[in-house]
């Protein structure tokens, strides 16, 4: 297990946002005359883009394959492992591969791989977001980033590691809430998260 030595900075773009990405790649999917037979969305951070490209390609035939890599912010596991195979055969289909982001890009590496050696026809990287130090670059993206993304599928466990974090420093309560909401995560979400996370209002 390791831990990148690299900015903690955090970005929390909303759901609005979010949508904005998936039309801009979807867009450029469409202009590069790509037409996949199958979207294999990565679990679970591509589930949200994957359903989305569905609907804006008008593609209906989406699959999903499962790859544990991060354990915790900025920790991952010395090397993805596929611990949910994809449950249909791609033997000749041409596949877009759909995650919400490219960081290390070793997950998406490994899965075109396996999916290619199951006889892929072709396969094409989709990420919202990539990483400038991601080993793969992905055929359409929208945004290059080296924040932290806060993604709106997934604030209550993302606040609960960065909780549990800031109180090890010695971070009181009111600290932890400023900088939640420095990062842009909603007054209501932190008062709802934390109250379920550190057992309801603490001092300070």
């Amino acid at each position: 297990m390791k831990s990148p030595k690299r900015p903690k900075k955090y970005e929390a773009p909303s759901w609005n946002y979010i949508y904005e990405l998936c039309i801009q790649v979807a867009d450029q999917i469409k202009r590069s005359k790509y037409k996949p037979d199958l979207l294999v969305a990565v679990a679970r951070g591509g589930w949200i883009p994957g359903r989305v490209l569905s609907d804006l390609l008008e593609n209906p035939n989406v699959a999903t394959i499962k790859v544990e890599h991060y354990v915790d912010i900025y920790k991952t596991l010395s090397k993805p492992e596929i611990t949910q195979p994809i449950p249909i055969d791609v033997n000749g289909k041409k596949i877009l591969l759909v995650d919400d982001i490219a960081d290390s890009g070793k997950s998406l590496k490994l899965v075109k791989e396996h999916l290619l050696s199951q006889g892929a026809a072709d396969v094409k990287i989709c990420a919202l977001y990539y990483k400038p130090w991601s080993i793969v670059v992905p055929d359409f993206s929208a945004r290059m980033t080296d924040a932290w993304i806060w993604f709106p599928h997934e604030i209550f466990e993302t606040m609960k590691k960065v909780y549990l974090k800031l109180r090890e420093q010695g971070k009181t309560r009111k600290e932890i809430e400023r900088e939640l909401l420095h990062i842009g995560i909603k007054p209501l979400l932190i008062q709802k998260f934390l109250s379920q996370i550190g057992g309801g209002r603490t001092k300070g």
